[in-house]
């Protein structure tokens, strides 16, 4: 085996070419055997192993720095630099992070879970390095579905304008996480088809110069490519052709289902891990009921669709009411408000860690201009992804404080089509709504009239002892409400308050007649929250609250348990701190 004698990526170098095909041949195994035992990005890794092999053959990371969008594609950069027994051995998988991580590695530069980023960071690094006189290459790479990003173009522009080294490795592979939608890919398909002559060329025409590798997973024709740009005076990309999910037949067959995955099967492709119907399922039912007679409706997604359950099948059932964006979170809100301007029915959905990317285009394009967009905000949960590239904690600050957004929080399946059914009857408010992580049944009935906003449902009465059970953390709240009858006799009031985005004042007055203390639950953080405002309501008043949130900080990959446990929100932590308050 080579790759036990690869200690680190200096190793590489004394390699010739079919020791270097083999050692790839090598890390596509163990890359296959982690991913299906352990999950993670199985289509970015098994189609960039070759390049990552040529880029750290030719150039000397860490002098030379290396900046990886998303960082979907770094495991074998993580193998070639003293990671690879959190690759080779399962009880070393935790180790690493599935994105760069500068805490693990002097050759990873930057924390990268979000998209088309990187060539703006390389700038910064290009600029840092030239007002400082020195030398090194810096390299950014940058997929094909991540240039459709705004950022992404940004970058470039300033690639060009900057005019020093700088080299963009765009690894075409054809797809984004599904296929790729926008204009630009008309471009990148005609340069793959003419061998990288096509007189129309969208890197040029950004002022940047210009190499083709039609086989990106030829580490022969990636060294000789690379070697020519090693060193350069001026920014160049180096456009290479690879092949998603490369050296595994069901990856490369069915490239969006390998995307990212949990663990699965091998020998059949089969995923461990089976999912009832959930929220992203109960949307595209909707959308597909409603376009049957309102021509207007229209589903949005930027590069997600399966957050919205539109598979390729449903896709192509939805036609025309379905639009893919890119990867551009900020054009879908901007695209949603102008479709609700013209008396189009758009719905966006969009996970939570990538609508803090559209905060301009909410409050500047959609807020102000109070155009009833509806919005979706999937996986906004304490419990939801927990790397912390993808937390999903901070919508509630980000989204409740802006002007004219209707914030809702269903805590149901029947609750969450009631409010959808709402957000598309209503013309007066851009609404967004948060949608549980945890699919939960009530068989309850919900009135789809939320026209009176920031009206509260007390759903039981009591006394003593208020809960605002918000959304996801409803059935918490339940849970702490039982407990507080069962342990110390006290038959709490719980109150399901629906509206993220303000107070019912009258209910929150009437509860100081037979209240001492009120509690809120949020599945989010505490600062700008939701427990804030009921906090600041009662402010001059004797009632005592305590808000149950998360604090604000960065954790990574954290245990859901202790993580709650460190931020009192057990049942038993929370019955503690509210009787010792009463």
């Amino acid at each position: 085996m080579y790759l036990e004698k690869i200690s680190t990526n200096n190793d590489l170098k004394s390699l010739s070419t079919d020791e270097l095909n083999s050692l790839s041949d090598e890390i596509r195994h163990y890359l296959l055997k982690k991913l299906s035992e352990h999950g993670g990005h199985i289509g970015p890794n098994l189609g960039f192993v070759e390049p990552t092999i040529a880029l750290h053959y030719v150039f000397n990371s860490p002098s030379d720095k290396f900046v990886f969008d998303v960082s979907h594609q770094s495991y074998t950069h993580k193998i070639l630099t003293g990671r690879k027994e959190a690759f080779m051995f399962p009880d070393k998988y935790d180790d690493v992070s599935g994105y760069t991580e500068p805490s693990e590695s002097a050759h990873d530069f930057f924390t990268i879970g979000h998209t088309s980023t990187s060539v703006s960071l390389a700038c910064g690094l290009a600029k840092a390095r030239d007002v400082k006189g020195d030398k090194e290459n810096i390299i950014a790479v940058i997929g094909d579905g991540s240039l459709s990003g705004g950022e992404a173009f940004e970058g470039l522009n300033n690639a060009a304008e900057l005019g020093t080294n700088m080299i963009i490795i765009v690894n075409d592979n054809q797809m984004s996480i599904a296929e790729n939608a926008g204009g630009m890919y008309r471009n990148l398909k005609e340069l793959r088809d003419s061998n990288g002559n096509a007189p129309c060329n969208f890197f040029k025409a950004m002022g940047l110069d210009y190499r083709y590798v039609a086989d990106g997973n030829n580490i022969t024709d990636l060294i000789k490519a690379l070697n020519e740009v090693k060193d350069c005076a001026h920014p160049v990309v180096v456009h290479i052709n690879t092949l998603k999910g490369k050296g595994y037949a069901p990856a490369e067959a069915h490239k969006e289902a390998y995307h990212w995955g949990f663990p699965f099967d091998i020998a059949t492709g089969e995923s461990k891990v089976k999912f009832d119907d959930d929220y992203s399922d109960f949307f595209a039912n909707f959308i597909l009921d409603k376009i049957k007679t309102d021509p207007a409706v229209v589903a949005i997604t930027s590069a997600t669709p399966i957050i919205i359950g539109f598979t390729p099948e449903l896709r192509k059932l939805a036609g025309k009411h379905f639009v893919d964006v890119g990867i551009a979170e900020e054009h879908a809100v901007a695209f949603a408000s102008g479709i609700a301007k013209n008396g189009g029915k758009p719905f966006y959905g969009v996970y939570s860690t990538f609508i803090q990317r559209a905060y301009d285009q909410l409050s500047q394009d959609l807020a102000i201009n109070n155009n009833p967009a509806v919005i979706n905000v999937f996986m906004g949960s304490l419990a939801g992804m927990t790397d912390v590239t993808h937390l999903g904690f901070f919508d509630i600050p980000l989204i409740s404080n802006i002007p004219n957004i209707v914030y809702l929080a269903p805590t149901c399946k029947e609750e969450y089509l009631a409010m959808l059914e709402w957000s598309y009857l209503q013309n007066s408010h851009p609404v967004v709504i948060r949608v549980p992580s945890n699919v939960v049944i009530s068989g309850k009935t919900f009135d789809t009239d939320y026209n009176i906003l920031n009206k509260y449902q007390i759903d039981r009465n009591g006394s003593k002892i208020a809960i605002l059970a918000l959304g996801g953390f409803y059935q918490l709240g339940e849970t702490v409400a039982d407990a507080l009858k069962e342990n110390h006799g006290i038959d709490a009031t719980l109150i399901n308050p629906r509206f993220i985005t303000g107070t019912d004042n009258e209910m929150l007055e009437m509860l100081k007649a037979n209240h001492s203390v009120v509690i809120t639950l949020e599945d989010g953080v505490l600062d700008g929250g939701f427990g804030e405002k009921i906090s600041r309501y009662y402010g001059n008043s004797d009632m005592k609250v305590l808000n149950f949130g998360a604090k604000k900080e960065f954790v990574d990959r954290f245990d859901v348990n202790k993580f709650f446990a460190d931020n009192h929100l057990t049942v038993p932590q929370i019955v503690a701190d509210t009787i010792q308050l009463l």
